[in-house]
């Protein structure tokens, strides 16, 4: 049973007025009021024309916007889309709205989703992100036909990306989460994703870490791999959002390598045995990369990682060997026309990263905040590398960057176990 203590009293009655339901698709929220009515007409129109005989409700789990998200949300009408696409329901959609208790954080919107899934018995629930504001009406029938007809658990995305895009997670979190855990599946942290009721239920009674923490997506799927449940990859297509800011990568990484590394210890029986890293069926195409020019600063990164390697020498000397940040030190005093972070000497970083977060060497979040730059340094080569390869030649040097990860993870189990 779902941990009723996070629903407060309004909603709980209604979701009770809602009743069980088939469906659930919960959208995360705040200060979302520029995109959330396309995103919600989007869901609406791709739950009337797919799954028209279903019950269904979308949950809004809002952080307390300043905006107009919530009202927006209630406004977008299940009559109003009636009448402008001329789609028949033939049962009542349901469209609820709630304030989540607790800061504006993914990890409580998320747990809110979970929560009301439980408690409404849905058998399919899927989660869709506020500013993706490249939705169509099939993403829901892509996400979760898979879960409602074929009797699959866990549907995560594939989207078509810039080639330069989604740098943390070619050069990171999908290489060493694919090591670990030995399946390849490429979005990690999905914004949007399909699960079952059966995993719902599993996630919510296992023990889990504090449900407000960032990271709930990565939990989810790790929680359904060790599981045993059944995980596909589907096809959504374009990956856009509406005028991104510069992302602050010390927060990206607190979001995505601390969880990763903190799963580690929760599983440690689970991935510290040998497993041959395993496909996983894809649904739809195999998306291309977008090749068109984009600009980036390289020179920026390179300067942030050598003064890096200098700055916080006391600190590297906790946390890596000395054969490797002696690497590193001989890699910061290169010129940038002669620079380069191989791949064998990146994983032994992040490995021993991961080892020294496992026994607080010092303060966790100091051990992730030390990390960024020399992910700027490794950043930076794959930039260079990658600068005029076509999608194949950007796909074969990330499949290699994972091959080192996973030769190496005898390394990382032996820098775990050491005192």
């Amino acid at each position: 049973m779902a941990e009723e203590s996070i629903l407060t009293d309004d909603f709980l009655r209604e979701l009770m007025n809602v009743g069980e339901v088939d469906i659930l698709v919960g959208v995360p929220t705040f200060n979302d009021a520029r995109t959330v009515g396309q995103v919600v007409q989007a869901i609406r129109a791709g739950l009337l024309k797919y799954f028209p005989r279903q019950r269904a409700v979308i949950i809004n789990a809002d952080g307390g916007s300043k905006d107009e998200t919530q009202e927006l949300v209630r406004a977008a009408s299940i009559s109003d889309l009636q009448h402008g696409s001329n789609l028949p329901a033939l049962r009542t959609l349901h469209c609820i709205s709630t304030r989540y208790s607790g800061p504006p954080q993914g990890g409580n919107a998320l747990h809110t989703i979970f929560a009301a899934g439980d408690l409404l018995r849905a058998s399919a629930c899927a989660v869709v992100a506020a500013d993706s504001t490249s939705i169509e009406p099939e993403w829901l029938d892509r996400l979760l036909r898979p879960v409602t007809r074929d009797n699959f658990d866990l549907i995560t995305p594939l989207y078509r990306r810039h080639k330069f895009d989604g740098l943390l997670v070619r050069n990171l979190v999908y290489p060493m989460s694919r090591a670990i855990y030995a399946r390849q599946i490429r979005e990690p942290y999905a914004s949007e994703f399909a699960f079952s009721g059966r995993l719902n239920t599993h996630f919510l009674s296992a023990e889990s870490p504090q449900y407000g923490e960032s990271g709930n997506e990565f939990n989810l799927l790790v929680a359904a791999i060790s599981g045993g449940f059944r995980i596909a990859q589907a096809f959504l297509g374009d990956k856009t959002r509406l005028d991104q800011p510069p992302s602050d990568l010390v927060q990206a990484m607190r979001q995505t390598v601390a969880p990763l590394f903190g799963s580690l210890e929760r599983n440690f029986p689970y991935w510290s045995n040998d497993g041959q890293p395993q496909p996983i069926p894809a649904i739809g195409p195999v998306p291309e990369l977008n090749l068109e020019p984009l600009r980036i600063n390289r020179k920026r990164l390179f300067q942030m990682f050598t003064h890096g390697v200098s700055e916080l020498r006391p600190v590297f000397e906790v946390i890596l060997s000395p054969t490797t940040y002696a690497e590193l030190q001989r890699a910061a005093a290169k010129s940038e026309d002669q620079f380069s972070f191989k791949d064998e000497l990146w994983v032994r970083t992040v490995y021993e990263f991961a080892a020294s977060h496992h026994k607080e060497v010092i303060n966790r979040d100091h051990i992730i905040q030390a990390l960024a730059p020399l992910y700027r340094g490794r950043a930076y080569t794959f930039l260079v590398e990658n600068r005029d390869a076509s999608s194949e030649q950007v796909e074969e040097n990330v499949e290699g960057l994972c091959r080192t990860f996973e030769r190496l993870k005898p390394y990382l189990l032996d820098m775990w176990e050491r005192k």
